[in-house]
C-alpha cells in the first residue's frame, strides 16, 4: 500500500527489467521534494526513469542517508522521500520519551491479546499435504495449486527473537518457523474483471508478477482469477512488512519480514469489487495449507494495516492495505480487527484521523487497546501520555535488539 510520501507510479505499465530498483542496492536518500515532481509525470515508464537517475544523482553527491537500510514493503523506488514527507505530516514523537529512565517492573497486566473466538474455537486446520510436484506446479490435498514459474531464493530466514509481552527488550527467544501471515493489496494497476478485459487482465497480472519477482516483494501472489504464484521461498524473507508490530500468546514480534509470510491479493485499497471471488477462496486454501504446514495460530493472520507502525512519530498505520474489509470469515479466520492492537498495548503507540479514514470507522480492537492502556496507566497511578511514553521507549530499546541482529546478519 502507497504511503503518504510513496507517490511514486503504480504498477501496470511494462517495464525493462532493469529500470526495476532494487532497494537491496541504495541507502534512501533525503529528498523529500523528489516523489512530488515524480508524481506529476504521467507515464510511469518516464516517472521510473527519472526516480532512478535523481536518486543516482543524488547519492553522486553524497546526500546523507536517513538511517540504516530498511524494506517498507510497497514499491521502495522513492522511499527514503516517502519517510520525509511523513515525518514532515505526521505528528512529532514526544521529546522527553528519549531521557526517560528505566522503569521497575510493571504491575500484573491484562493479557495483551484476548480476541473473542467467533469461528468455533479456530485451531489449526486439519493436516493438508502436498500431494505432487512438478517444477512449475505444485498440488495439495485441498484443492490449492501453487504455480512455481517465479519462484525463487532470497535471503534465508535466521532465527529471529519474539520478546517478553511485558517488560524488558531480552528476547524470551529465538525461532525460524513462521510465526504468522500478513496479507497485502499490490495496489496495482487493475482493469475491469470481464470477459472482454481478458487479454489485458492476464497481461497486468504477468507484469506485477516480474515486478514482485524483481523486488522479492512477497511468498505468494494471488491474481484477479485466483491462480496462486509462489514468488519467494518459504524458508527466505520476503520485503513486505518493514516496521511492524504484532503480538500473540507467546510473545511479541517486531519488524515482520523475518517472522511472518506475505500473501499478497492483486488489487486496489478502497477499490469496490476488486478482489475477486476467485481471490477469496484461493486465499482460503493457501492460508488453510499455511496454517496446517507451520502450526500458525488464527489470530496471526493479520493485515499490513494491522501490523504496519512508523519508525518516525511512534504511529501506526504507515500502509493502509486491507485497513478495511478484509474477508476473515471467508478465509476461515476470526475477525482480528477486533485484537487488540499489540502496537498500542505493548508500546504504546498511537493514531491519527487518517487512519481511521482509512478504516472506515474505528476498529473494534483500537478501542480495546486504548481502553487497556488507560487501566494500566490507572493502575500505577499515572497519566496515559507519561505511560504511552514508558512503552515507547521500551520500543525503541526492542528495535535496537532487532536492528543489532539485523546488522550482523547483513555482516556475515
Amino acid at each position: 500500500m502507497l504511503t503518504l510520501g510513496e507517490l511514486s507510479p503504480r504498477m501496470g505499465t511494462p517495464v525493462e527489467k532493469d529500470s526495476v530498483v532494487a532497494a537491496s542496492d541504495r541507502n534512501p536518500v533525503f529528498a523529500p521534494w523528489l516523489d512530488l515532481r515524480a508524481y506529476k509525470i504521467q507515464d510511469p515508464v518516464e516517472r521510473l526513469r527519472f526516480l532512478r537517475q535523481e536518486m543516482q544523482a543524488l547519492e553522486s553527491e553524497g546526500v546523507s542517508p536517513r538511517g540504516p537500510r530498511r524494506s517498507t514493503g510497497h514499491w521502495r523506488w522513492a522511499v527514503g522521500a516517502g519517510v520525509a514527507l511523513i515525518a514532515t505530516l505526521a505528528a512529532v514523537r514526544p521529546a522527553h520519551v528519549a531521557a526517560i529512565a528505566p522503569q521497575p517492573a510493571p504491575l500484573a497486566r491484562t493479557p495483551l491479546v484476548s480476541a473473542p473466538r467467533t469461528l468455533s474455537t479456530l485451531a489449526v486446520p486439519e493436516k493438508v499435504w502436498r500431494v505432487e510436484s512438478s517444477g512449475t506446479l505444485e498440488t495439495y490435498s485441498n484443492g490449492l495449486r501453487v504455480d512455481l514459474t517465479f519462484a525463487e531464493a532470497n535471503k534465508a530466514r535466521n532465527p529471529y527473537p519474539v520478546f517478553p509481552l511485558e517488560g524488558g527488550a531480552t528476547p524470551v527467544r529465538y525461532q525460524s518457523a513462521p510465526a504468522g501471515i500478513v496479507y497485502h493489496t499490490t495496489e496495482s494497476n487493475l482493469a475491469d474483471f470481464e470477459e472482454t478485459e481478458n487479454r489485458r487482465l492476464q497481461w497486468l497480472g504477468r507484469n506485477l508478477l516480474e515486478v514482485v519477482h524483481d523486488e522479492h516483494a512477497y511468498h505468494y501472489v494471488i491474481d484477479r482469477f485466483g491462480r496462486v504464484f509462489r514468488v519467494v521461498e518459504e524458508s527466505d524473507i520476503a520485503n513486505h512488512a518493514g516496521h511492524s508490530v504484532w503480538a500473540d500468546s507467546s510473545g511479541i514480534y517486531v519488524n515482520l519480514n523475518d517472522s511472518f509470510l506475505a500473501v499478497a491479493f492483486e488489487a486496489q485499497t478502497g477499490e469496490a469489487n476488486s478482489v475477486t471471488a476467485a481471490q477469496i477462496e484461493a486465499a482460503r486454501m493457501l492460508t488453510e495449507m499455511l496454517r496446517s504446514k507451520y502450526s500458525i495460530p488464527a489470530g496471526n493472520c493479520v493485515t499490513h494495516a494491522q501490523v504496519s507502525v512508523s519508525g518516525v512519530n511512534n504511529h501506526i498505520g504507515v500502509h493502509f492495505d486491507w485497513a478495511s474489509q478484509f474477508p476473515f470469515a471467508e478465509v476461515g479466520l476470526p475477525d482480528n480487527y477486533a485484537r487488540p492492537l499489540p502496537s498500542l498495548t505493548a508500546f504504546g503507540f498511537e493514531y491519527d484521523s487518517a487512519f481511521v479514514q482509512a478504516t472506515g470507522g474505528p476498529w473494534k480492537g483500537l478501542g480495546l487497546a486504548e481502553a487497556q492502556v488507560e487501566r494500566e496507566a490507572a493502575e500505577r497511578g499515572m497519566s496515559v501520555a507519561r505511560y504511552r511514553a514508558i512503552l515507547q521507549h521500551r520500543y525503541s530499546d526492542v528495535l535496537g535488539v532487532v536492528t543489532g541482529a539485523e546488522s550482523e546478519e547483513g555482516g556475515s
